[in-house]
Formats: C-alpha cells, sequence, structure tokens
C-alpha cells in the first residue's frame, strides 16, 4: 500500500520591506540636521524678545518686526527659490544657503544696533527659504514614492515641529544662563557641518532640461506674498480694518490674482496651471495651512494663559511645550506607518480629529494652578494628532509629481508652512482682542483665550472635514502603487 505523503507546501516569500543604503542614512541625518536647525530659528528668539530689545535699544512697539522680518523673507521666497533649485541644482542652492544662514547667524549674534540685526534676520529668512524647499527636494529625490519617503517625511516633520519647540526651550535657556547672542551663535558651528559634510554626502538633484526663469510669474508672487504677510502682521500689531493693513492684504491679493494670469500665459512658468489644478496639491497643501495656523497659534494662546494667567516665567513656559514637543515627535514617527496603512486622506482625517479633540478640551482651563495637568495632556495629545496631518500633508503635496517638479512641489509646500505660521498669531489675536475688549486682568485673558481656543479647534476639524471630503482618491495610499 503506498503511503501518500503531503507536501509542505512553501507560501512565497513576501517581499521585505525596503532598507535605507548607508548613504541614504547619512543624507537623511544631514537634511533632517538641517531642517532641525531651521524651525529652531522660527522660534529661539521668541522668549528672548524683551532682552534683545534691552541690549540693542529697541522701542517695544517695534520689538515684534525681530520676528516679522525673519518671517517676511521667508515665506516671500520660498516658492521662487523653490523653483530656482529646480532650475539652478537642488544640493548647490542648500549648500549655498546654509553658507548664507551660518554667516548671518554670525552677524546676528555680533549685532550692536537694531539697524544691522534686523539686517541679519533678514539674511537669515532668505536663507531659510532657500534651504528648506532645496532640502526637501533633496529628500523626497533621495527617496521613492512608497514606506521610505513616508518614513523620510514623517521624520521630518517630528523633527521641524519639535524645533519648533526646542527653539523656545532653548532660546529661554541660553537667554537665562549666557546671552540672548547664542540664540544667534549656536547656529554657526551647526551650519559648519552640514556645509562641510554634504557635498560627500548629497548626491545632486536637478532636471536634465532647464527652462528659463519666469522672471514676471516670480516678480507678482514674491511681491504678493511679501505684502499678504506683512498685511498679516499688520493686522495682528493694528487690527484688521486699518488702512495700512487693508491696503497691503488687497495689493497683495491683486499680485497673486495676476501671477495665476501671468502662469497661464508664461512660455516657461514659474508653476505649470497643471500643477495647481491637481487635488493632491490644492487640498492636501489647504490642509497644511490648517495644520499650521492652528498649532503655531494654539502655543502663542498657551503662551498667553501660561504667564498672563497662571504667571509663569518665559523659561517655565518653554519647559511646558515640552511636553507638546514630545507629542510631535511621536505623531512623527507614526505619520509615515499611518500613512502606509491607512493613506493619506485618512491619516489627515485621523490627525485632524485628534487634534479638533484635545484642543477643545482646553476650553475648560481655568485660573488654579492645578488645570496644567490638562494643558500638559492635551497639547501631548494634540501634538501627536497635529504631526499626523503634517506627515499626510507633505506626503499629499508631493506625491504623483517627477522629481523634476519636486523643488516646485516642496517650495508650495514650504511657502504653505511658513504662511501658516505667520497667519496663526494675527487671526487669534484678533479673537482674543476682540472678546476682551479693553478689560484686564487674567480673568479677561483667560475670556479671550477660551474663545480663540473654541475657533482653533473649529478650524482644525473644518481642515479634517475638507481633506474627508475633497481629497478622495487623490489622497489614497501613495505605497500601494
Amino acid at each position: 500500500m503506498s503511503t501518500s505523503s503531503t507536501a509542505s507546501v512553501t507560501a512565497p516569500p513576501r517581499n521585505p520591506a525596503p532598507r535605507m543604503t548607508g548613504r541614504q542614512k547619512l543624507a537623511l541625518v544631514l537634511l533632517l540636521g538641517a531642517q532641525f536647525m531651521i524651525a529652531v530659528d522660527f522660534s529661539i528668539l521668541n522668549v528672548a524678545l524683551p532682552t534683545v530689545g534691552e541690549g540693542l535699544g529697541f522701542p517695544l512697539g517695534h520689538l515684534q518686526w525681530i520676528a516679522t522680518s525673519f518671517a517676511l523673507a521667508a515665506a516671500g521666497f520660498t516658492l521662487l527659490f523653490g523653483r530656482v533649485a529646480d532650475l539652478v541644482g537642488r544640493k548647490r542652492l542648500f549648500v549655498g544657503g546654509m553658507v548664507v544662514l551660518g554667516l548671518s547667524s554670525a552677524l546676528g549674534g555680533l549685532a550692536t544696533s537694531p539697524q544691522v540685526l534686523l539686517t541679519a534676520r533678514v539674511l537669515q529668512g532668505l536663507a531659510t527659504a532657500a534651504v528648506t524647499p532645496a532640502g526637501l527636494a533633496l529628500l523626497t529625490t533621495a527617496f521613492k514614492e512608497g514606506p521610505l519617503r513616508e518614513r523620510a517625511l514623517g521624520l521630518n516633520g517630528a523633527l521641524m515641529s519639535a524645533g519648533f519647540t526646542a527653539g523656545a526651550i532653548l532660546g529661554g535657556l541660553l537667554t537665562d544662563l549666557l546671552s540672548w547672542r547664542w540664540a544667534f551663535f549656536v547656529n554657526v558651528p551647526v551650519a559648519v557641518l552640514v556645509v562641510a559634510l554634504a557635498p560627500s554626502v548629497i548626491s545632486e538633484s536637478r532636471p536634465a532640461e532647464r527652462p528659463r526663469l519666469d522672471l514676471p510669474g516670480a516678480a507678482a508672487v514674491t511681491g504678493g506674498l511679501l505684502l499678504l504677510v506683512h498685511g498679516l502682521t499688520q493686522a495682528g500689531e493694528s487690527g484688521w480694518t486699518t488702512p495700512t493693513t487693508l491696503t497691503a492684504l488687497l495689493a497683495g491679493a491683486a499680485l497673486l490674482t495676476a501671477f495665476w494670469f501671468i502662469e497661464k500665459r508664461a512660455a516657461a512658468p514659474l508653476v505649470p496651471v497643471h500643477i495647481l489644478r491637481r487635488r493632491s496639491v490644492i487640498w492636501g497643501n489647504v490642509t497644511g495651512l490648517i495644520a499650521f495656523v492652528t498649532e503655531t497659534s494654539l502655543v502663542f494662546l498657551l503662551t498667553l494663559y501660561l504667564q498672563e494667567v497662571l504667571g509663569y516665567s518665559p523659561l517655565a513656559t518653554g519647559l511646558a511645550f515640552g511636553v507638546l514637543g514630545a507629542g510631535t515627535v511621536i505623531g512623527g514617527l507614526l505619520g509615515g506607518r499611518a500613512v502606509g496603512r491607512f493613506g493619506n486622506r485618512r491619516t489627515i482625517v485621523l490627525g485632524g480629529v485628534v487634534q479638533a479633540a484635545a484642543t477643545l478640551s482646553l476650553v475648560a482651563l481655568g485660573t488654579s494652578g492645578g488645570w496644567i495637568a490638562l494643558l500638559l495632556a492635551a497639547t501631548f495629545v494634540g501634538g501627536v494628532g497635529n504631526m499626523l496631518m503634517i506627515v499626510g500633508f507633505m506626503v499629499t503635496a508631493t506625491s504623483g509629481l517627477p522629481d523634476t517638479e519636486q523643488g516646485l512641489a516642496t517650495g508650495l509646500a514650504t511657502m504653505t508652512q511658513q504662511i501658516g505660521i505667520t497667519l496663526g498669531i494675527p487671526v487669534m489675536s484678533a479673537v482674543v482682542t476682540a472678546r476682551t475688549g479693553a478689560a484686564t486682568g487674567p480673568g479677561a485673558v483667560l475670556s479671550g483665550v477660551s474663545a480663540a481656543v473654541l475657533v482653533n479647534a473649529a478650524l482644525v476639524l473644518a481642515g479634517a472635514l475638507l481633506a474627508g471630503a475633497f481629497l478622495g482618491r487623490s489622497g489614497s495610499r501613495t505605497s500601494a502603487r
């Protein structure tokens, strides 16, 4: 009798998860380090502004220009430099921008007058406008669409968001222990290290054919963004209905409208209209704008609460935001995996709902010190949700485009980020002012902050719903392609 033996059936081997090469890891560390440094620069001077003003003789009413001069240059020139990176080479622009950043940081640390300091801040902003989109384009072209790029963008988002928080903490520590000048000097050795290593670690990336630069389009979009950011800043300082605010906002809107028509007719447009019509680009950037508007402005609102209601010092305030930083780091680490598993759209919706719920809970804050526990828990959870939104936004806004247009895509995404950072504080400041009126004191501040927190939560939820409704298949799982 023949015995039938059951042959063991071996399942076909599963495709192993892609791994980064040693060179990719080195490039990732270098690019992420540069992006972290840029993020720190956005916030490192915030808690030190009064000290800087006293040291250099800035009038109190003009202190905001230390931040505004940086924001104007960074937001106004990002899209232009993103396209320039495509034309002249991303690596070349990245290294050149880091050189300017190191030199301008040294100039700021050595400044002896307001004029020199503001010049340094403008140069830092221009360097940021060059380094950020070029660095992101180098990152996206170093990793093909799929799990590795999602992981890299998740780490990038985590470190950038953590950099905003680390900047507040580091600025307080350096100012208290050494001098506000070290908020500038700390950049110099990092810039030197990046410039020294980049040529051997990063591969050049640029299109084979270099079209002419669209000068009319560049002038229109740069001028429009400069006027828009200036108008938003003026709105936070003097109100939304003043002549200077309205003139700047209307002129900026007119130039941006003109930019659209210029691009439709340009032989070599700065931003091809077909890209601006892509669902993923439009709604991805709308989602990113809302994510940055709400989280950066929430930090402003909670700074008011901690210092004006609970009486915290600037250093203690910065340390309290360390919990938010931890949440964003965890959200960034989870973001790439979430996009790979659930897709861009679901990740954005999930992150937005989590952030909105956490933000809404802050409406319950009161005037006693015991409410700090709620603040810490809510900012941690909200930070995780916000970073899920940001990673989903970055993956969405840069997906489905060839490597030749990655500098443009990352330039658009970076511009969205910087406008969001600039727009959030004036909007929420206006809500606080409208609620409090002429009233002063902890109770009035708390009332204004609570109203603005409610608006903030509503904006986040609206962003999540818009992503869920309009991203559709364009926001599907990129790693499945």
